[in-house]
């Protein structure tokens, strides 16, 4: 492992898990975009990461949830069919919650391996040029 090597899986984990947090948001942002039941539902995006062997974590992608969403009977809505059905995202904010919990803990102990082996860099360069 080389000196900076820290450093680079750390920030890798810093971008996976900044584009986790942004997905996230994206997600809590639309749960109540409402659609005509013509039309595809508002779908989550799901943040896929994939371990980079001695490099950190990568994203590998994004999916999307279930384009049909949920049927709902809300008459009163402008967008509601001729039967008062209107379609919902099929996402669970409870564990949108919950992932948004681990992104930023993520995220959080990704800044504090950066800290500390800056700060241990840092000691190893002045004990050099001592």
């Amino acid at each position: 492992m080389g000196a900076f090597d820290t450093l680079n899986i750390a920030s890798s984990s810093l971008g996976m898990h900044q584009t986790w947090l942004d997905a996230l948001a994206y997600n809590i942002a639309n749960a109540n975009t409402i659609r005509s039941t013509d039309q595809d539902a508002f779908q989550a995006q799901m943040v896929i990461a994939e371990a980079d062997p001695g490099r950190g974590v990568d994203v590998a992608g994004i999916a999307l949830s279930d384009p049909e969403g949920v049927i709902e009977y809300d008459p009163t809505h402008p967008l509601a069919d001729e039967d008062g059905n209107v379609r919902a995202p099929a996402m669970d904010m409870a564990s949108q919650m919950t992932q948004l919990v681990m992104a930023q803990r993520g995220y959080q102990a990704a800044v504090q391996v950066t800290k500390y082996a800056q700060d241990s860099y840092s000691s190893a360069i002045q004990i050099g040029g001592a």
